[in-house]
Order: C-alpha cells, then sequence, then structure tokens
C-alpha cells in the first residue's frame, strides 16, 4: 500500500515568475493562466485529504514556488537542501521554518549541492540524481543523513532531463513511469516499468497522492497505459508550469 501523506506544503507563485528558468522554448508563460494552473492543483491536493500550508510568494525568488527541490521530507527528518542554482539559494531558509513543526530539520551544506527534484523516493531506497543541480558532495551528504535513520540509497546519474524525477516516478506496487531511455538502467531493473513514449515523455512526472495519480493533461498514450493497469486518474493541466521546465512533482512537499 502506497505511503499516505497527510500534509503539503506549497507557495503561491509570484507575479514575476515567469523571469524564472527555463529552457523549454514554449513560449511565454501567462500569470493568470498559471494562478488558475495553482488553484486546480492546491484544490486537487485537498481533494486527496491533504492538510495544506501554503506560503506566500517570495519576492526576488521567481522559482520559489517550485518547492519540491528546497527539501526532502522522510516520515523521521527533514533534510533542508542547498539549491544547486545561485539564484535559488536563499529559498530553502523558509521552507526550514515551516518544517520544523512536523520534522526534525538538518541541512545540506556547501560545497554540497542537492535539488529535491533529483531525489526519489521508493520505500526505504531513495535514489540520488547526479545532474547539473546535485553534485556528489551533496549526494553523499543526503546519503549519510538518510544512513542515520535506517534508509538506503544509490546515485544515479541524469544525463537527460532537468532532474532525475523529470525521467521517473513511483506510482505504487513496485511500479515505475519512466522514460525510454531510463527504463533499461541497471538501477531500476528490480522494478515493473511502464515506459513512455517518446513523444510524450514531460508525462513521467506524475504524483501518487493516497492512491491516486496525478497526471499532467494531453498525454493520451500515457493516460491508455495507466488505465490499462487500473489506476485512478486525475488529469491536471499545468501548460504554464511546463513552460518553466516544471511538473507536478515539483510544485509541493508533500507528508
Amino acid at each position: 500500500m502506497p505511503k499516505m501523506f497527510t500534509h503539503a506544503i506549497v507557495r503561491k507563485p509570484g507575479d514575476d515568475f515567469a523571469h524564472g528558468i527555463t529552457t523549454s522554448n514554449l513560449g511565454p508563460p501567462h500569470y493568470e493562466l498559471m494562478m488558475k494552473q495553482y488553484e486546480d492543483y492546491i484544490k486537487t491536493l485537498r481533494s486527496l485529504g491533504l492538510e495544506l500550508i501554503v506560503l506566500n510568494s517570495l519576492p526576488d525568488y521567481p522559482d520559489s514556488y517550485f518547492v519540491e527541490d528546497t527539501a526532502v521530507v522522510t516520515p523521521d527528518v527533514a533534510i533542508i537542501t542547498n539549491p544547486g542554482v545561485e539564484d535559488r539559494k536563499g529559498e530553502e531558509d523558509t521552507i526550514e521554518r515551516a518544517l520544523a513543526t512536523y520534522r526534525k530539520t538538518v541541512r545540506i551544506r556547501a560545497p554540497g549541492n542537492v535539488d529535491g527534484g533529483d531525489v526519489l523516493m521508493v520505500g526505504p531506497h531513495f535514489f540520488i540524481g547526479i545532474s547539473e543541480r546535485t553534485n556528489r558532495e551533496g549526494a553523499t551528504q543526503l546519503g549519510c543523513i538518510l544512513e542515520e535513520y535506517g534508509y538506503i540509497w544509490t546515485t544515479i546519474l541524469v544525463e537527460a532531463g532537468l532532474h532525475l524525477k523529470s525521467s521517473v516516478n513511483y506510482i505504487g506496487k513496485n511500479r515505475l513511469l519512466i522514460t525510454e531511455r531510463f527504463a533499461g538502467r541497471d538501477e531500476f531493473k528490480q522494478y515493473d516499468k511502464i515506459i513512455v513514449d517518446k513523444t510524450e515523455e514531460y508525462a513521467a512526472n506524475t504524483l501518487l497522492i493516497n492512491n491516486s495519480l496525478i497526471t499532467p493533461k494531453g498525454f493520451p498514450n500515457t493516460i491508455k497505459k495507466l488505465e490499462s493497469r487500473g489506476f485512478d486518474i486525475i488529469e491536471l493541466d499545468v501548460s504554464e508550469v511546463r513552460k518553466m521546465d516544471g511538473g507536478l512533482t515539483c510544485m509541493s512537499l508533500r507528508f
């Protein structure tokens, strides 16, 4: 049975969100549409039983609504990251204050960098992606902290996509939703893999919440594959988030 979440931290996008970091080349994002999609997102989380901690937008940090990158939350401890982009360093401070009510907190220290989007939790096993945002020093620090609480960890080189979870996500019962480029990796050989088509790679970033699977709207082949496995699916339009290199998992910290 997948872990049941009870809480999530989210942050309102600021009106400067379009000034964030992006490589998507999908055109300029629209603030009004972004806010509608954000409201639909938080409404969905609430409908699935989560109590939300909603933080105000953070001035001068246009990417700060991507709260997942600022912490790795386990049932035992919240590990506050050191984001891998200089312009995002500082976002984690307000997240630490919010999480301290619910968990003991510890921090990744420079020269270690970790983005939470590179960290995939599969039961007691954490996969830590080595990417442009997460370096080996940061991964080692994170792994050593996890070991103190009885977890195991593996590093995996992220050779495509912004973060590890851009390409692979755990969807319960030993199953991964994964891109073709990651499906053959030895690190994932023990899992049942649902492989997304090359034309639908964005759909690999999906979010399992209390037995429901939230998926990005507009990827029919992936939906068919998931429906054939009996998933309870909720589709959400995240077109404006996608323009900013983000996805469904990026916009919340679940615990």
